[in-house]
């Protein structure tokens, strides 16, 4: 809701304070005392090209500040605070002219492009005058209305085909991804295949790389190694003759020197624990002398062996060349690689049941929208009706309403409707797009009657300005156009600027547009009238001059309508 706009150095106003109430706020005035200067300063407040001209005669620069309050979760709260601004139940936009034709935007006490409080105004009032017409200018706008003034039962049926559809175009956009992916896919498959087919031909076993690489290391080497280990062998157990006399090595070495301890270590506990220790080396030397016995003998000093192993190590180093550091790794990429055949081979099948279940969805689709389209229809004709009911009461009852539900020969994601709310202003001429058919004080009355018919339904934005609503027309006319006002103000904040008593009267709040001169400079400012004040100003507007009758006549319209004139 509207709270306040300030106002400085705009046209002939050269600072005002405006507060604005719930309900149905009015504004009048004498010609040419600044009324539109007040619509005309919200419309900057909410993104309005901005014109140099509109800056006070002496003055640098204009300046309007609006005082918005709003719900913390709002489409307009959450968009000022993504454009940086703080919101704190009320959210504050400023708009500056400068002179020489600079526009700046303040939103939540950030500077802010001039778009955001286009963007802004869009979730927080929708002004009808002559040149102010947001709402309705595009066909989805059209579309949007009559399906929130279609209720649940139109939103059941939108929100079935909504689902039909987003399922339908995941499966397709799915579909085409893996049909432009086939020639990736098949190139993909070949590789693989090959990569197996090298891997299982050579049927490479866990480890086998580095226990080859040791095989080869001891075949290439396997008389030195026989030589070396012989030799140490030898000097254990000794050898045959050596200086005239039997060489038993160092297991000879080892008896003779248990020998001679035995013969003493009963004596002392210590030299019997030394007999025991080099007890445990000469078993330790006679497994060793064993070992390397072994170990002679089964050197393999086969040339064939050793070409096999070299030959093998040269199969695996090319599988490792390939897929990986080691023979584990070669197995590792074969074990993912099978997986992932499967998965592409499985592609082929996926295909074939994504084209099934797009085919279904099609026809799901199609039908969904059919039943979309018949409820956006039997809603169309409800609203028609509603419209032509208020505009019957907004001196143009003989104007015809139309809600075209047309197949738009597509369908997207809201359906396969275009949807677009014509008017025949008179009779004998065909309907045509309500932004295209009325002109001035006409279409603000259109727009009233459509925002009536739909304000419950809707609930679009919390505050509506009219200018002109009231053109052309007067007498029972007027008073059937403030009663449409009043019935809109009774679910949103109505702000409207009229010339007409008959629409004033119905007014919830009442400001007076007056401007005054010195001789030198003129100026208007606002203020609020109410009891006497305000038959005064209903008088001036009904007569022209403020005469007992035209005093009496602004009571008995009061009156008339319930109204107390001294609220």
């Amino acid at each position: 809701m509207l709270q306040e706009i300030r106002i400085q150095d705009l046209g002939i106003i050269d600072e005002s304070l405006i507060e604005f109430g719930p309900g149905l706020t009015v504004l009048t005035g004498e010609t040419g005392a600044g009324k539109t200067m007040v619509v005309t300063s919200l419309g900057l407040l909410l993104g309005a090209r901005s014109d140099a001209g509109l800056v006070r005669e002496g003055a640098d620069r204009a300046v309007v500040e609006g005082v918005f309050a709003v719900p913390p979760d709002s489409p307009a709260s959450l968009r000022a605070i993504e454009a940086g601004g703080e919101v704190d139940d009320v959210l504050v936009l400023v708009r500056t002219v400068a002179t020489e034709g600079r526009s700046r935007a303040h939103v939540g006490g950030r500077s802010a492009p001039v778009g955001v409080l286009g963007e802004l105004g869009e979730h927080l009032v929708a002004v009808h005058g002559q040149a102010d017409q947001w709402r309705l200018r595009r066909p989805d706008e059209h579309r949007e209305l009559l399906d929130a003034f279609g209720g649940a039962a139109l939103a059941k049926v939108r929100t079935a085909y909504e689902s039909t559809y987003a399922a339908h175009a995941a499966a397709l956009a799915e579909l085409e991804s893996l049909r432009a992916a086939a020639r990736e896919r098949t190139q993909e498959l070949d590789l693989l295949h090959r990569g197996l087919e090298r891997i299982e031909a050579a049927e490479p076993q866990p480890g086998e790389d580095a226990a080859l690489r040791i095989e080869d290391e001891r075949l290439a080497h396997a008389e030195e190694l026989r030589r070396g280990s012989a030799q140490a062998q030898s000097l254990l157990v000794g050898g045959d003759e050596a200086d005239a006399r039997i060489d038993d090595g160092v297991m000879g070495d080892l008896a003779r020197a248990r020998a001679a301890l035995a013969q003493v270590s009963d004596n002392d506990p210590a030299l019997a624990e030394l007999e025991r220790r080099l007890t445990d080396v000469s078993h330790l030397v006679t497994d060793l002398a064993s070992d390397l016995s072994g170990y002679v003998a089964d050197v393999d000093l086969d040339p064939g062996r050793l070409e096999w192993v070299q030959e093998r190590r040269a199969l695996l180093g090319e599988l490792t060349r390939s897929y990986g550091d080691t023979v584990d790794d070669v197995l590792a990429w074969s074990a993912t690689a099978s997986r992932r055949v499967l998965e592409l081979e499985g592609d082929d099948d996926r295909i074939g049941e994504l084209e099934r279940e797009v085919g279904e969805l099609e026809s799901a689709r199609a039908a969904a929208a059919d039943k979309l389209g018949a409820a956006r229809r039997k809603a169309g004709k409800a609203l028609a009706a509603r419209i032509a009911e208020e505009l019957s009461h907004l001196a143009m009852g003989s104007a015809q309403v139309v809600v075209g539900v047309e197949p738009a020969g597509r369908l997207g994601p809201h359906g396969g409707d275009d949807v677009e709310i014509g008017l025949a202003a008179n009779v004998g001429s065909a309907p045509r797009s309500v932004s295209r058919t009325a002109s001035g004080g006409e279409l603000s009355r259109v727009m009233l009657a459509i925002e009536v018919a739909t304000a419950e339904a809707t609930g679009s934005v919390p505050t509506f300005v009219f200018d002109e609503v009231d053109a052309g027309v007067g007498g029972r006319a007027a008073l059937d156009i403030g009663a449409r006002l009043a019935a809109l103000a009774a679910s949103a904040q109505v702000i409207v600027v009229t010339h007409l008593a008959q629409v004033a009267a119905h007014a919830d709040h009442h400001l007076v547009v007056s401007k005054s001169d010195d001789g030198q400079v003129t100026r208007s400012g606002v203020r609020r009238v109410e009891g006497e004040e305000r038959v005064t100003e209903l008088a001036r507007m009904l007569a022209g001059t403020v005469s007992e009758a035209a005093l009496e006549h602004a009571r008995d319209l009061l009156a008339g309508l319930g109204q107390n004139a001294q609220v």
